[in-house]
Protein backbone atom coordinates (compact mmCIF):
# COMPACT_ATOMS: atom_id res chain seq x y z
CA UNK A 1 0.00 0.00 0.00
CA UNK A 2 1.19 3.64 -0.80
CA UNK A 3 2.74 5.71 1.81
CA UNK A 4 1.05 9.02 0.52
CA UNK A 5 -1.03 10.96 3.05
CA UNK A 6 -4.82 10.47 2.41
CA UNK A 7 -7.48 13.09 2.44
CA UNK A 8 -10.18 12.67 4.47
CA UNK A 9 -12.31 13.33 0.80
CA UNK A 10 -10.73 10.43 -0.47
CA UNK A 11 -11.67 8.24 2.35
CA UNK A 12 -15.22 9.97 2.52
CA UNK A 13 -15.73 8.62 -1.43
CA UNK A 14 -15.10 5.35 -0.70
CA UNK A 15 -18.10 4.28 0.76
CA UNK A 16 -19.65 5.55 -1.89
CA UNK A 17 -17.81 3.54 -4.07
CA UNK A 18 -18.71 0.44 -2.42
CA UNK A 19 -22.54 0.86 -2.19
CA UNK A 20 -22.08 1.32 -6.01
CA UNK A 21 -19.86 -1.86 -6.69
CA UNK A 22 -22.39 -3.66 -4.22
CA UNK A 23 -25.72 -3.00 -6.43
CA UNK A 24 -23.81 -3.91 -9.28
CA UNK A 25 -22.31 -6.97 -7.95
CA UNK A 26 -26.04 -7.75 -6.86
CA UNK A 27 -27.04 -7.37 -10.31
CA UNK A 28 -24.23 -9.70 -11.30
CA UNK A 29 -22.10 -7.39 -13.17
CA UNK A 30 -18.59 -8.74 -12.82
CA UNK A 31 -16.36 -5.34 -14.57
CA UNK A 32 -16.69 -2.15 -14.59
CA UNK A 33 -14.38 0.81 -15.65
CA UNK A 34 -14.26 3.88 -14.12
CA UNK A 35 -15.89 5.70 -16.81
CA UNK A 36 -18.85 3.69 -15.71
CA UNK A 37 -18.60 4.50 -12.35
CA UNK A 38 -18.31 8.10 -12.85
CA UNK A 39 -21.60 7.99 -14.56
CA UNK A 40 -23.09 6.50 -11.82
CA UNK A 41 -21.54 8.72 -9.59
CA UNK A 42 -21.58 12.05 -11.43
CA UNK A 43 -17.77 11.79 -10.90
CA UNK A 44 -14.71 12.69 -12.99
CA UNK A 45 -13.60 9.12 -13.94
CA UNK A 46 -9.92 10.30 -13.25
CA UNK A 47 -10.91 11.44 -9.71
CA UNK A 48 -12.19 7.97 -9.10
CA UNK A 49 -8.90 6.17 -10.52
CA UNK A 50 -7.07 8.53 -8.77
CA UNK A 51 -8.55 7.81 -4.97
CA UNK A 52 -8.04 4.11 -6.09
CA UNK A 53 -4.20 3.98 -6.64
CA UNK A 54 -3.53 5.73 -3.35
CA UNK A 55 -4.49 2.02 -2.10
CA UNK A 56 -3.09 0.06 -5.18
CA UNK A 57 -3.01 -0.80 -8.65
CA UNK A 58 -7.03 -2.72 -8.58
CA UNK A 59 -7.55 -2.19 -12.42
CA UNK A 60 -6.43 -3.71 -15.53
CA UNK A 61 -6.08 -1.29 -18.43
CA UNK A 62 -8.96 -1.96 -21.47
CA UNK A 63 -10.96 -4.05 -18.82
CA UNK A 64 -12.09 -1.74 -15.94
CA UNK A 65 -12.37 -3.42 -11.86
CA UNK A 66 -13.29 -6.71 -11.46
CA UNK A 67 -16.25 -5.87 -9.16
CA UNK A 68 -16.45 -8.60 -6.22
CA UNK A 69 -12.21 -8.12 -6.16
CA UNK A 70 -12.57 -3.58 -5.65
CA UNK A 71 -15.51 -4.97 -3.30
CA UNK A 72 -13.35 -6.56 -1.42
CA UNK A 73 -10.45 -4.54 -1.43
CA UNK A 74 -12.45 -1.44 -0.88
CA UNK A 75 -13.82 -3.26 2.68
CA UNK A 76 -10.11 -4.13 3.88
CA UNK A 77 -9.30 -0.39 3.74
CA UNK A 78 -12.68 0.76 5.27
CA UNK A 79 -11.33 -1.84 8.08
CA UNK A 80 -14.86 -3.32 7.27
CA UNK A 81 -13.60 -7.11 6.95
CA UNK A 82 -13.23 -7.04 10.37
CA UNK A 83 -16.47 -6.76 13.46
CA UNK A 84 -16.76 -3.50 14.46
CA UNK A 85 -19.47 -2.79 17.52
CA UNK A 86 -21.71 -0.39 17.78
CA UNK A 87 -23.75 1.03 20.46
CA UNK A 88 -26.87 3.60 19.67
CA UNK A 89 -28.45 6.11 22.63
CA UNK A 90 -31.60 7.61 22.10
CA UNK A 91 -34.65 5.08 20.94
CA UNK A 92 -36.72 7.11 19.17
CA UNK A 93 -38.22 6.96 15.97
CA UNK A 94 -34.64 7.76 14.69
CA UNK A 95 -32.86 5.64 16.74
CA UNK A 96 -35.56 2.42 15.75
CA UNK A 97 -35.22 3.68 12.03
CA UNK A 98 -31.42 2.89 12.41
CA UNK A 99 -31.49 0.01 14.41
CA UNK A 100 -34.25 -1.73 11.17
CA UNK A 101 -31.58 -0.63 8.73
CA UNK A 102 -28.87 -2.05 10.22
CA UNK A 103 -30.98 -5.34 10.76
CA UNK A 104 -30.38 -6.08 7.29
CA UNK A 105 -27.24 -4.24 6.54
CA UNK A 106 -24.63 -6.72 5.48
CA UNK A 107 -21.55 -4.68 6.62
CA UNK A 108 -19.83 -6.18 9.97
CA UNK A 109 -20.14 -2.97 11.25
CA UNK A 110 -23.52 -3.75 13.53
CA UNK A 111 -25.32 -1.85 15.94
CA UNK A 112 -25.09 -4.53 19.46
CA UNK A 113 -26.27 -2.37 21.99
CA UNK A 114 -29.19 0.64 22.33
CA UNK A 115 -29.40 2.84 25.46
CA UNK A 116 -32.56 5.39 26.54
CA UNK A 117 -33.24 6.67 29.75
CA UNK A 118 -37.56 6.55 29.15
CA UNK A 119 -38.84 4.35 31.41
CA UNK A 120 -41.24 3.37 29.14
CA UNK A 121 -38.27 2.53 26.98
CA UNK A 122 -36.01 0.14 28.96
CA UNK A 123 -36.63 -3.05 29.04
CA UNK A 124 -38.24 -2.93 25.31
CA UNK A 125 -37.18 -4.30 22.28
CA UNK A 126 -36.16 -2.85 18.89
CA UNK A 127 -35.57 -5.82 16.54
CA UNK A 128 -33.48 -8.39 18.92
CA UNK A 129 -32.11 -5.44 21.17
CA UNK A 130 -33.14 -4.51 24.36
CA UNK A 131 -33.02 -0.98 25.52
CA UNK A 132 -31.24 -0.52 28.46
CA UNK A 133 -30.77 1.93 31.06
CA UNK A 134 -27.75 4.73 30.53
CA UNK A 135 -26.62 2.84 33.42
CA UNK A 136 -25.48 0.07 31.85
CA UNK A 137 -23.77 1.88 29.20
CA UNK A 138 -19.91 1.51 30.68
CA UNK A 139 -20.22 -2.34 31.34
CA UNK A 140 -21.73 -2.97 27.99
CA UNK A 141 -19.36 -1.16 25.99
CA UNK A 142 -16.58 -2.33 27.81
CA UNK A 143 -18.15 -6.58 27.44
CA UNK A 144 -18.54 -6.27 23.68
CA UNK A 145 -15.83 -4.23 22.59
CA UNK A 146 -18.14 -1.66 20.95
CA UNK A 147 -15.79 0.74 19.48
CA UNK A 148 -18.57 3.23 18.32
CA UNK A 149 -21.17 5.04 19.48
CA UNK A 150 -24.14 7.14 17.89
CA UNK A 151 -26.07 9.55 19.10
CA UNK A 152 -30.15 10.42 18.35
CA UNK A 153 -30.69 12.20 21.22
CA UNK A 154 -32.30 16.18 21.32
CA UNK A 155 -29.31 18.29 21.02
CA UNK A 156 -29.83 19.52 24.87
CA UNK A 157 -28.73 16.20 25.81
CA UNK A 158 -25.95 15.17 23.48
CA UNK A 159 -23.08 16.20 25.01
CA UNK A 160 -23.81 14.43 28.22
CA UNK A 161 -24.13 11.23 26.18
CA UNK A 162 -20.64 12.41 24.13
CA UNK A 163 -19.00 12.72 27.76
CA UNK A 164 -21.06 9.17 29.02
CA UNK A 165 -19.42 7.24 25.66
CA UNK A 166 -15.94 9.12 25.84
CA UNK A 167 -15.71 7.81 29.32
CA UNK A 168 -16.63 3.82 28.59
CA UNK A 169 -13.95 4.17 26.22
CA UNK A 170 -15.70 4.65 23.02
CA UNK A 171 -13.21 5.90 19.95
CA UNK A 172 -15.59 7.38 17.20
CA UNK A 173 -18.73 9.15 17.51
CA UNK A 174 -21.43 9.18 14.51
CA UNK A 175 -23.95 12.19 16.27
CA UNK A 176 -27.04 12.78 14.70
CA UNK A 177 -27.92 15.45 17.48
CA UNK A 178 -28.12 19.37 16.16
CA UNK A 179 -25.69 19.98 18.60
CA UNK A 180 -21.51 21.19 18.36
CA UNK A 181 -19.92 18.71 20.48
CA UNK A 182 -16.83 19.26 22.19
CA UNK A 183 -14.23 16.26 22.65
CA UNK A 184 -11.07 14.96 23.49
CA UNK A 185 -8.87 15.30 20.21
CA UNK A 186 -8.45 11.01 20.53
CA UNK A 187 -12.34 10.78 19.41
CA UNK A 188 -13.38 11.01 16.24
CA UNK A 189 -16.63 12.61 15.07
CA UNK A 190 -18.98 12.74 12.22
CA UNK A 191 -21.52 15.14 12.22
CA UNK A 192 -24.84 14.04 10.11
CA UNK A 193 -27.28 17.32 10.91
CA UNK A 194 -30.48 16.89 9.27
CA UNK A 195 -31.68 20.36 10.29
CA UNK A 196 -27.98 22.43 8.77
CA UNK A 197 -28.39 19.96 5.54
CA UNK A 198 -31.76 20.88 4.94
CA UNK A 199 -31.69 24.83 5.57
CA UNK A 200 -28.32 24.62 3.09
CA UNK A 201 -30.76 23.21 0.66
CA UNK A 202 -33.18 25.52 0.69
CA UNK A 203 -30.44 28.12 0.35
CA UNK A 204 -29.53 26.65 -2.97
CA UNK A 205 -32.73 26.11 -3.90
CA UNK A 206 -33.35 29.90 -3.96
CA UNK A 207 -29.90 30.54 -5.70
CA UNK A 208 -30.66 28.20 -8.53
CA UNK A 209 -34.45 29.82 -8.63
CA UNK A 210 -33.32 33.73 -9.11
CA UNK A 211 -30.71 32.52 -11.01
CA UNK A 212 -33.51 31.09 -13.53
CA UNK A 213 -35.32 34.73 -12.81
CA UNK A 214 -32.21 36.43 -13.92
CA UNK A 215 -31.60 34.17 -17.18
CA UNK A 216 -35.34 34.69 -18.40
CA UNK A 217 -34.90 38.50 -17.95
CA UNK A 218 -31.98 38.80 -20.19
CA UNK A 219 -33.78 36.34 -22.63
Amino acid sequence: MKQAKISEAVVRRLPIYLQVLNELNNREVQTVSSQELGLKLDLNPAQIRKDLAYFGDFGRKGIGYDVSYLIEKIQQILKLDQRINVALVGAGNLGHALCNYNKYSKDNMKIVAVFDDHPTKIGTMINNLTIQPMGKLKETVEENNIRIGIITVPGAEAQNVANQFVEAGIEGILNFAPAILRLPDHIRIHHADFTRELLSLAYYLEKERNEQDNDSVMD
